[in-house]
């Protein structure tokens, strides 16, 4: 599946990678609210895809900082 492969990838990065792809992910997700705010926003679907990456990214710090 193709969040199975982003989450290989994210296992693969380092501390420093993960939190840069954590601040950019959030970025994102606030320009999608805001797009979505102004109904600028065609796919809606895309916020939640973001916030499930947010979550994603935080479980593999998580399981980082805990090994």
């Amino acid at each position: 599946m193709k969040s199975d492969k982003f989450v290989e990838d994210l296992r693969a990065k380092s501390a420093v990678e993960l939190n840069d792809a954590l601040v950019a992910a959030k970025k994102e997700l606030f320009n999608l609210r805001f797009q979505n705010a102004t109904n600028q926003l065609d796919n809606t679907a895309r916020i939640r895809e973001v916030r499930r990456n947010i979550a994603r990214i935080q479980t593999v710090i998580a399981e980082k900082a805990k090994a």
